[in-house]
């Protein structure tokens, strides 16, 4: 998510599950409906700093554009999963026909496997947002950040069954030639935003929509919230943004790998 002032409460609640993640079962149950499923266990930390034998690198620079070229628009949704608001959000893609990223944050994924799994079978793909969504991850030690990537990574992928998140974004952009270096070792594409739509300040669902009308033409990545308080706003806008931007000619797609 973008980068907002004041304190985040509702993070610091979440912290402390991050402690204590365990490794995969190498039985773990595979999931299809994404690109990226694996058939083993998780990546021990020790073999952390490189990619493993069932794991390949991409690109370290962080992804913009969409897969759908220049009338594609990617729908990223970050923060959760949260089992108010999730499902709500996964309902109106599924009405529209369109497939977005999840962008969730480790303890998250934890606390609502349930959700994660649901986000997976409805196709969508799924993208690290670090354990606990510190925004002042660049300011942290290299031993920090690869931890707060490596055990969300661990928490997502437990948490949907087997399928490992395709990207990595940095909470509140927080990047460093670091992190993304590390987060493309594990397979997982920096992803950026072309549109912040200020949801999480909930400015109104008129608002939320005339942000994304009004700086659409500066990138395709749609940043938006179904976590970390009241959604409602970001529901109904997506309700009036989907089918708007089909009829205007606007392809949805998923960010470049």
């Amino acid at each position: 998510m973008a980068r907002h002032g004041g304190g985040r409460g509702w993070y610091g609640k979440v912290v402390g599950a991050a402690l204590g993640v365990t490794v995969l079962a190498a039985g773990a149950a595979v999931w299809t409906a994404q690109a990226g499923a694996v058939g083993g266990s998780a990546p021990t930390a020790a073999a952390s700093a490189t990619p493993g034998s069932d794991v390949k690198a991409v690109d370290v620079t962080i992804a913009h554009a969409s897969d759908k070229g220049a009338r594609g628009v990617n729908i990223t949704i970050d923060d959760g999963p949260d089992p108010v608001w999730t499902p709500q959000v996964l309902d109106v893609l599924r009405e529209y026909g369109v497939k977005a990223t999840f962008c969730m944050v480790g303890t998250q994924a934890q606390a609502h496997p349930e959700l994660v799994k649901q986000v997976v079978a409805a196709g969508h793909r799924l993208c690290d947002h670090s354990v606990s969504h510190d925004t002042t991850m660049d300011k942290k030690s290299e031993a920090y950040q690869s931890q707060q990537i490596l055990d969300a990574e661990r928490m997502i992928t437990e948490a949907s069954g087997g399928v490992r998140p395709m990207y990595y974004r940095a909470p509140g952009g927080a990047f460093t030639p670091y992190s993304r270096k590390f987060a493309a070792s594990r397979g997982m594409r920096p992803l950026g935003w072309n549109v912040d739509t200020k949801d999480f300040e909930r400015p109104g669902t008129d608002a939320i929509v005339a942000t994304v009308e009004r700086e659409l033409p500066n990138g395709p990545t749609l940043l938006f919230h179904d976590a970390g308080g009241d959604r409602s706003q970001t529901v109904e806008a997506l309700r009036r943004i989907l089918p708007r931007l089909k009829e205007q000619g606007y392809s949805y797609g998923f960010p470049v790998r």
